[in-house]
């Protein structure tokens, strides 16, 4: 019998951020994080006695769906996909089923086979977030997701896995993923290292070059890092420090600023302790880095599942 797991959202839309930012993509969002990264949109995310954190605030007796939850403009903005309050809206299923609940999404009046490879010619992409989706448990899950796909002949080219970085990878994970890519297919690391003078995790436990080393030999050195920021000196000194820092472990991933701000309020610098995207994407490319903006909050407002 397989073993279920645990995840908070499946859903088809485009990427919002990054390289690929437009492209159509199944998304499978797993459940549990180990960080937390209340700091985010804080007004100083260095001191935690100043945090608003509305997630732990929220009273969720009444709320039958993930859906159903707001977009928190302070503190992680997925916090529903790893603080155990939300655990009973998780979905669970094995492997399988998991896969097959991707197929039905992606399957649209356009693509009523809900082939990968999309009628149109433009290929879907596959994203695996979360949370984390490198826990060991989501390593085991997506292993038997991608198995079970190519048992069906209908299995994505290119996929990407959005990750914090913190993750060691299990020798069944590499050997199965190795064997993946060399089937002609990508693997894309959208590392999203987690900085302290942003999200107010410590560089000890949230950068770990070793480990962004070892996924960038994994997918043969495609990848970006990805690092959501506030604007304040102090950011930009540490976005500085940390990928010089990944660069001596041999990480040439390129470099994309993203202004902190998971609602549109937050993008616009209307709310206190946030600077405007613009002014952000201003300094990103005067110092050389690529600028991502979250084109889904702009398409869709404050909405999950998109």
């Amino acid at each position: 019998m397989q073993k279920e797991y645990h995840y908070s959202e499946i859903f088809y839309s485009v990427q919002g951020e990054g390289r690929y930012t437009g492209i159509p993509t199944a998304w499978l969002r797993f459940f549990l994080c180990n960080l937390q990264c209340d700091g985010f949109g804080q007004k100083d995310p260095t001191d935690p006695s100043t945090y608003k954190l509305p997630y732990k605030e929220i009273n969720v007796d009444f709320i039958k769906r993930v859906e159903d939850l707001p977009v928190w403009k302070y503190g992680c903005d997925s916090s529903y996909s790893w603080a155990k309050k939300f655990k009973h809206l998780m979905h669970k299923g094995t492997p399988e089923f998991i896969a097959n609940q991707i197929l039905q999404h992606i399957r649209t009046e356009h693509n009523t086979d809900a082939k990968f490879d999309h009628p149109s010619g433009q290929p879907i992409h596959m994203c695996f977030t979360g949370g984390e989706p490198l826990m060991k448990h989501a390593q085991d899950c997506i292993v038997g997701v991608l198995d079970y796909f190519d048992s069906t002949k209908n299995s994505p080219k290119f996929i990407t896995f959005e990750t914090n970085a913190t993750q060691q990878l299990k020798t069944e994970f590499v050997n199965f993923m190795t064997n993946w890519r060399e089937q002609g297919r990508e693997i894309f690391i959208s590392s999203s290292p987690k900085l302290f003078n942003t999200s107010g995790e410590t560089n000890k436990d949230a950068i770990i070059p070793e480990v962004l080393a070892e996924y960038s030999r994994l997918s043969r050195g495609h990848g970006q890092i990805k690092y959501v920021v506030n604007g304040k000196k102090e950011t930009w000194e540490e976005v500085e420090h940390v990928t010089n820092e990944f660069r001596k472990a041999g990480v040439n991933f390129p470099v994309w600023i993203m202004p902190v701000g998971a609602t549109e309020e937050g993008q616009t610098g209307e709310l206190e302790g946030y600077i405007s995207a613009g002014a952000i994407a201003e300094e990103a490319y005067k110092r050389g880095y690529n600028v991502s903006a979250r084109v889904h909050v702009y398409l869709w407002g404050n909405t999950i599942g998109v």
